[in-house]
């Protein structure tokens, strides 16, 4: 069963953090759920956020535009396209 949790905070933080669960790919309220649960289990208050560096989040939205993105039909495949170091 799910309830509403109303908690007060400033506006302009509460709008970053919005924005930065979208950048994320995650609606606000599964982070709070998340936090709320480590907290919970853990007994303890841990903050902890890495963002994906601008390099990373290139690579994430050309794979998503399935620019750049190479496919193989199988694992052997893929080991003879690849050059390991």
């Amino acid at each position: 069963m799910n309830t509403t949790l109303t908690i007060k905070t400033d506006k302009k933080l509460r709008d970053t953090a919005k924005k930065t669960a979208r950048e994320l790919g995650v609606p606000l309220g599964t982070v709070m759920n998340a936090l709320l649960k480590q907290f919970v289990r853990d007994r303890e208050i841990t903050l902890s956020v890495r963002l994906p560096n601008a390099e990373t989040r290139r690579a994430m939205r050309e794979t998503q535009e399935r620019k750049n993105v190479e496919t193989f039909e199988s694992f052997d495949q893929w080991k003879k396209g690849v050059q390991l170091p």
